[in-house]
């Protein structure tokens, strides 16, 4: 009979893992704040295609909350997804509480710091959260030791550093991204959509759409990056966003596009009303032409 096992003790989770290793199975992890949407689900089915074993953690990370922002609002939907992830196969769940992850409280706690690609975009109206961020995954990977971790591609400069820190500190486990999954009209799907009001959940479409005529634009050849970016900006404030930032940029780096550039990717983030929404789309060069695009999700 199929049991999924939650815990919020790691060391008994340490011990049941190790047990899996012992038989040979291979583990994916999938680290979540809980308030499970397909997305998540998404990230669940691909780690099943990937290992023998998911193991998925619920924490909300208070290190990676600024003042003023929604930690406490954050949406917990524990036995929801408990079942969500029951019906998809899931044979851990590790739900720890904060005292466990931080005995000695945030302000004391070792801190996981990926330069240059955390300081831009989000990282800059959002400053220290992306070293909360890496924090967390880090110390969730020591945890569970997985051979693979499945993140997806909505959060592209998370999905970035947790990239580059697995690099730069030769973590043994494959980061993979999947794809954004997305709702008919094209919203991102997101734990925190559940916060708009109806007539901010008809506008919010604009931001996948103003991303994509922004592609389009590019993909047919004009290369006034700036005029986009402004135009685009413009256009979500028109409609009642306020921008953040529209951002065209290399992929690899999240720096300014150079001729060196292998694929593009347009990054967004803007208020809606109290709601915070943030999506992409790339573009990857074509090398059978000189610029030539093809688009990816």
């Amino acid at each position: 009979m199929y049991v999924m096992k939650t815990t919020g003790d790691r060391q008994r989770l340490r011990a049941q893992l190790a047990e899996c290793r012992a038989r040979g199975q291979r583990i994916a992890f999938v680290p979540t704040m809980g308030n499970l949407h397909d997305g998540h689900l998404q990230l669940v089915r691909r780690g099943l295609e990937l290992a023998d074993i998911v193991v998925v953690s619920i924490f909300v990370n208070p290190l990676q909350f600024g003042a003023g922002e929604d930690l406490d609002a954050y949406p917990r939907t524990l036995a929801a997804d408990k079942e969500k992830l029951f019906a998809e196969g899931v044979k851990f769940l590790y739900t720890p509480d904060a005292t466990d992850i931080y005995p000695e409280g945030l302000e004391r706690h070792t801190q996981v710091l990926v330069p240059d690609l955390s300081e831009t975009l989000c990282g800059s109206s959002r400053p220290g959260h992306f070293n909360g961020v890496a924090t967390i995954v880090a110390k969730l990977f020591n945890i569970v030791q997985p051979d693979v971790a499945i993140f997806g591609e909505k959060d592209f400069q998370q999905l970035s550093i947790v990239r580059k820190m697995v690099a730069d500190l030769c973590l043994p486990l494959d980061v993979i991204g999947v794809p954004t999954v997305r709702d008919r009209d094209g919203l991102a799907l997101s734990s925190r959509n559940g916060y708009l009001s109806p007539t901010e959940r008809r506008i919010a479409p604009l931001l996948h759409e103003t991303l994509g005529s922004c592609r389009d634009a590019i993909a047919c050849g004009f290369d006034n990056f700036l005029q986009l970016e402004s135009h685009a900006r413009m256009r979500l404030l028109q409609a009642g966003f306020e921008p953040d930032y529209f951002a065209i940029r290399d992929a690899r780096t999240l720096r300014q596009v150079t001729e060196d550039t292998e694929e593009i990717a347009i990054l967004a983030a803007a208020r809606l009303g109290s709601t915070r929404l943030i999506d992409n789309l790339r573009l990857s060069l074509n090398p059978a032409s000189d610029w030539g695009m093809l688009a990816t999700p």
